[in-house]
């Protein structure tokens, strides 16, 4: 359900892409991204995450604190019952003129990375017992197909399903008038084929503060009386859904603003890199 460094069976994603205005950093998008995920490689994993976001710094990941079933609430307003699903056709640190982090969220050790391939360089700076093995032509790839994308590479070695706490950052999108949220599927550590069809299993959670009065359905956060006011400011109180259960093109999810606005949400559609 997203791109791995090694072996890995990952499942049950929920992905959620809001916009919002927030009282401090202005008008920006809020990514979620959370699944199930059980290591198939003989050493460490890692999922690689790529973020349509002008920049991103570790101090734009947001902590949920023990707020773990977030994503888990927004998606149940969303897509309240089962379904099949439908188908479609930190302060940075410098390494040669490329911004790298590395830092602790949840059970990742994440690599945060202006460009792909400066994420070799930093490797040695990951944990031992989680340290990945990563080949260069899926940094490669990542390099050529999304140059102006920062590549988070979420390090870990759960060799049992887990359920971890919800990433969740923010940022200011690449594209103003479209929401993507990354889907780009390969679980064997190559590259990968752009040309395939996967498998998907994938909730997406949408929301907008530019639309009108109940467009969506609430959110009733189970955790509520947990939720720090920092962290509240960046969350959506009303949402839409689909949810993906079918074989799919590889690539995106990605939804125009403006259909989003409409709750037209039949416009969702599965994107590759240059479309």
């Amino acid at each position: 359900m997203c791109v791995s460094s090694g072996a890995a069976t990952l499942f049950g994603t929920t992905l959620f892409a809001g916009r919002r205005s927030h009282p401090v950093h202005g008008r920006v998008e809020v990514l979620g991204y959370q699944n199930r995920a059980v290591n198939r490689a003989a050493g460490p994993n890692a999922m690689l995450l790529h973020l349509a976001a002008r920049e991103v710094t570790s101090a734009q990941f947001l902590s949920v604190g023990r707020c773990d079933r977030i994503l888990r609430d927004m998606a149940a307003a969303a897509v309240p019952v089962p379904a099949l699903g439908r188908g479609l056709g930190v302060a940075p640190d410098w390494m040669d003129g490329g911004r790298v982090e590395v830092f602790e969220h949840d059970i990742y050790t994440v690599v945060l990375a202006e460009r792909a391939t400066d994420i070799a360089r930093a490797l040695d700076r990951v944990p031992e017992h989680k340290r990945p093995t990563i080949s260069g032509e899926l940094l490669e790839f990542y390099a050529d197909c999304f140059p102006r994308h920062p590549v988070a590479l979420c390090c870990f070695d759960n060799t049992e399903a887990r359920q971890a706490k919800p990433l969740l950052l923010w940022y200011r999108p690449l594209d103003e008038e479209r929401l993507v949220l990354p889907a780009i599927d390969c679980h064997t550590g190559s590259a990968p084929d752009l040309r395939a069809s996967v498998r998907a299993d994938h909730t997406v959670v949408l929301a907008t503060d530019r639309a009108a009065s109940e467009w969506g359905e609430p959110v009733r956060y189970s955790q509520a009386g947990q939720i720090r006011h920092e962290l509240r400011a960046f969350l959506p109180t009303e949402v839409r859904g689909e949810r993906f259960a079918h074989v799919l093109p590889n690539g995106d999810f990605a939804i125009a603003h403006d259909d989003l606005i409409r709750g037209d949400l039949e416009r969702i559609e599965r994107v590759t890199p240059g479309h």
